[in-house]
């Protein structure tokens, strides 16, 4: 496993997976590097033999202050093809955290702006403290928040998305829960491992096939509904009724017994 500068990745015993941002001097703001980092780091994930979650938290008093100013001044002066390739790589990491088959859960303790927002849109399950704040901050740099648009739009919808992608404007945790974007609010940042642990042990009595198959169900369905996705979603459950999980879980039941993968 690598050795990372900007993030810590950690696995317990258990199999559960922790990528920790760790510049606090910075804020935890994205660069070059972090982008890097953050998708190798997801890809050792994936690949992990029994991972059966991530959870992502950060160090200091902000979750993810958006753009690094470094980085910012080196890309002022990049042409247009360096600019591609780098937001390329932001979006490239951003598809790899959103569609990681593993459940994710995002911890946040303070602010997060720009970028820090897309990365926490793409979470499955969001507990942020009450102080957290939240801010598309783009349009005041004369920017777009482009990369992260289509996973933001997904948490709050177009509503919402129109209005804080043009006004910039700050908005608290319990606001960003009644957009969608967090899951739960906590009192303060001592409250989220002990409400981390509370969703996870959610996950703990469910087929792990299962629920990496119902996450990319819900990508899959986001469409009209019409006769080729009747079918599709027919086949979805017929397929799974005959895998192994789907019979253990169904005798299991049956039985009146814990199946096998309970942990």
């Amino acid at each position: 496993m690598s050795e990372y500068r900007t993030i810590r990745l950690a696995f317990d015993e258990d199999g559960l997976a922790t990528i920790t941002l760790a510049r606090p001097e910075t804020h935890n703001a994205i660069s070059d590097i972090f982008i890097e980092e953050m998708s190798e780091a997801l890809e050792d994930v994936a690949n992990a033999d029994g991972a059966y979650a991530l959870v992502l938290e950060a160090e200091g008093k902000s979750f993810c202050a958006g753009a690094d100013l470094e980085w910012m001044k080196r890309a002022a002066s990049y042409d247009r093809e360096r600019n591609l390739e780098d937001a390329r790589a932001l979006g490239e990491m951003l598809r790899r955290l959103n569609f990681l088959t593993l459940p994710t859960i995002a911890l946040v303790q303070g602010p997060s702006y720009g970028g820090g927002v897309g990365v926490v849109a793409c979470c499955d399950i969001v507990i942020a403290a009450r102080d957290a704040a939240f801010t598309l901050t783009e349009v005041r740099l004369g920017l777009l928040p482009a990369t992260i648009s289509p996973y933001v739009v997904a948490a709050i919808g177009q509503r919402a998305a129109r209005r804080y992608f043009m006004t910039a404007e700050r908005f608290d945790a319990v606001e960003a829960q009644r957009l969608g974007l967090v899951t739960e609010v906590v009192e303060a940042a001592s409250d989220l491992r002990p409400a981390r642990d509370r969703a996870l042990a959610r996950f703990a009595t469910n087929a792990p096939g299962a629920i990496a198959d119902s996450k990319q169900l819900v990508f899959d369905v986001d469409r009209p509904v019409d006769a080729e996705l009747i079918e599709m979603t027919a086949r979805r459950i017929a397929d799974r009724r005959q895998t192994e999980e789907g019979r253990e879980g169904i005798a299991s039941f049956l039985e009146r017994r814990k199946p096998r993968w309970v942990r």
